[in-house]
């Protein structure tokens, strides 16, 4: 039986450093990098996390194709 315990580390924290080291990905290639720390995530989780930081101001989530997406960090007011 395996045990799940809670990350030190919040996915959605892990998401935002990935785009301010990466800069904008497609949800496609943040997947398989976030995948890398957190193997037990699935893509649901992923866009659950995306809604919740772009709900929050943090990300923008723009359509590439059908099925793909873009995801970006936004800039502070103070930046724009």
């Amino acid at each position: 039986m395996s045990v799940k315990t809670w990350k030190p580390h919040p996915l959605y924290t892990a998401i935002v450093e990935t785009l301010e080291r990466k800069g904008p990905l497609s949800d496609d290639e943040l997947f398989d990098l976030v995948k890398q720390d957190y193997e037990e995530i699935g893509f649901g989780d992923l866009n659950k996390a995306l809604l919740k930081l772009e709900v929050e101001g943090r990300i923008y989530v723009s359509t590439l194709t059908k099925g793909k997406r873009r995801v970006e960090l936004k800039k502070p007011k103070e930046e724009q």
